[in-house]
């Protein structure tokens, strides 16, 4: 096991190893690290609704009736009306005909994909997509393409000249990616999928509960749901409780109960789970305006942090304060940390080498007052 105390060794030599901080639950955007606060830039709590209370008590009711958790996978005796009732909201929510829920974005992306495409197939993934999809290829089995990030024009010629040699071809590609915060050209990207008979899977991870009217996505924003075949996305991120779905047509999700592994082999989620998850899509409805006025703020946030000097990115509540080198990324996180602040160094091999960033991760909790005082910090850094 010397691997891992080198691994170790290593990490700590040059101020890399990752350290866990408890959240602070009763005060949202908040973390403690070793008995101190800091103001958090790193949660995908986006419209703060994980300390809800309508979620509390939606939770607070289904524990009481369902007990703690189901005992079996949905295909055994696990299956609850409440699993049903969530998947049905999803898909109106979303305007698919179908939904299925899976335990985690990474158990569905890890699930749906194989059993999609396999052996002779092909998957075109933007460059950028978050690690459980290329995970999710890597296990299918397909021949991977990879297309630069967002360039429409060099997936053309990689469908172009690899598209035919296979029987099913996947495009696979985020909405809002994760650690640039900008967006997919989704319509560019539908049209290539009807051109050259592919099917399309978007991850809406990150858009869920801000984009879009009623923060249906962007998918929906851009008027592409009945076109793109597979809509994937998180309830554990905007929406504020666990749990992941796919929304689809309803031959796909049948399907997909009786071929997705990570479905089939998992014990389902608790009603607990399940009931905050219905809940927080009635808020995206009764609270429209959080994803609006996070949206605004973030490009407040962006434009202020440009004058200060830095070169930011992004056109989401996601913003990249690009750095460029590793070690710096590092050192302007620890002085950030320093300060009361935490956002994230993200470095390769997360990110491509020579772009390493602060990732700030906005939410509706920050107050006027965190946002004020992390960019004081940003302009003294500067």
């Amino acid at each position: 096991m010397d691997y891992i105390e080198s691994f170790l060794a290593k990490r700590k030599a040059d101020g890399t190893l990752r350290t866990l901080s408890e959240l602070d639950s009763r005060s949202p955007g908040i973390i403690i690290h070793r008995g101190k606060r800091y103001v958090d830039f790193s949660s995908n709590d986006y419209l703060g609704f994980s300390t809800h209370p309508k979620l509390i008590e939606a939770a607070r009711q289904a524990l009481e009736l369902h007990g703690v958790g189901t005992g079996a996978s949905r295909l055994m005796s696990g299956d609850l009306r409440l699993h049903h009732a969530l998947e049905e909201q999803t898909a109106s929510f979303k305007g698919k005909e179908s939904a299925l829920v899976f335990n985690s974005g990474y158990q569905a992306n890890v699930g749906i994909i194989p059993a999609i495409v396999g052996r002779g197939d092909v998957v075109f993934a933007d460059r950028l997509c978050h690690a459980s999809l290329l995970d999710g290829i890597a296990v299918s089995r397909a021949r991977l393409v990879r297309f630069r990030h967002n360039d429409v024009d060099h997936l053309r010629n990689l469908l172009e000249r690899e598209r035919p040699g296979f029987e099913k071809a996947l495009i696979v590609t985020e909405s809002v990616f994760s650690m640039d915060g900008d967006l997919a050209p989704l319509n560019p990207l539908v049209e290539l999928k009807d051109r050259y008979n592919c099917i399309l899977m978007v991850d809406e991870a990150h858009a869920t509960g801000v984009f879009g009217d009623q923060g249906k996505g962007l998918v929906d924003a851009e008027g592409l749901s009945e076109q793109v075949e597979l809509i994937m996305g998180t309830f554990s991120k905007a929406l504020g409780g666990f749990g992941a779905y796919l929304a689809a047509s309803r031959s796909v999700t049948d399907y997909l109960v009786n071929a997705a592994r990570g479905f089939i082999y998992s014990t389902s989620l608790p009603a607990a789970i399940i009931a905050a998850d219905l809940a927080a899509l009635e808020l995206c409805k009764s609270e429209a305006d959080r994803g609006r006025a996070l949206l605004a703020r973030a490009e407040q946030f962006r434009r202020a942090a440009a004058e200060a000097g830095w070169s930011v990115g992004g056109a989401s509540q996601i913003i990249p304060v690009m750095v460029g080198e590793s070690a710096e990324a590092v050192r302007y996180a620890g002085e950030l940390f320093d300060r009361g602040f935490r956002a994230l160094p993200i470095r390769p091999p997360t990110v491509p080498q020579g772009t390493a960033r602060l990732r700030f991760s906005l939410c509706y909790a920050h107050t006027e007052e965190h946002l004020t005082g992390v960019l004081e910090a940003l302009r003294e850094l500067r």
